[in-house]
């Protein structure tokens, strides 16, 4: 989505694309002022046993933006995103992350998946793939 684009999420789907209405209700329950964070996102997630992509759907629905990545990579106001290339890496963190890597590309599930294997922030394992310029792409709600 370009800068264009933002605030026209629902386009992002074809016509007649469905979100239950309580899928919706809670999403928008979550929100704030139009914007929901990533964990907020998630709670949703759990809390209804739903796939991530569908809440971010219904996110993008109900035209809201997704504030606050959990991985540092967009929603942090006029910085945009927070996350810094790592000064130390860890060996076995980068060959987790190698061995995921497919194009040049790592999944943000990928990376929750890595930090919880190693018991890491999340924010760690985006931090190494800067360093390592992995671009980390799908998210898991669609936002990139």
């Amino acid at each position: 989505m370009t800068h264009d684009d933002a605030g026209h999420y629902a386009a992002k789907h074809p016509n007649g694309a469905k979100v239950s209405e309580a899928l919706l209700e809670a999403v928008q329950k979550a929100a704030y002022q139009g914007k929901i964070s990533c964990a907020q996102a998630f709670k949703v997630v759990r809390t209804h046993g739903v796939e991530p992509l569908e809440v971010g759907m219904a996110v993008d629905m109900l035209e809201i933006k997704i504030e606050r990545c959990q991985l540092g990579l967009f929603g942090y106001g006029s910085r945009k995103r927070i996350v810094e290339p790592a000064t130390q890496i860890d060996d076995t963190i980068k060959e987790a992350v190698e061995k995921v890597c497919v194009d040049g590309r790592v999944s943000c599930a990928a990376c929750w998946d890595i930090a919880a294997r190693f018991s890491c922030p999340k924010m760690d394992v985006a931090a190494l793939c800067e360093a390592l310029s992995i671009k980390i792409s799908p998210c898991q709600l669609g936002s990139f």
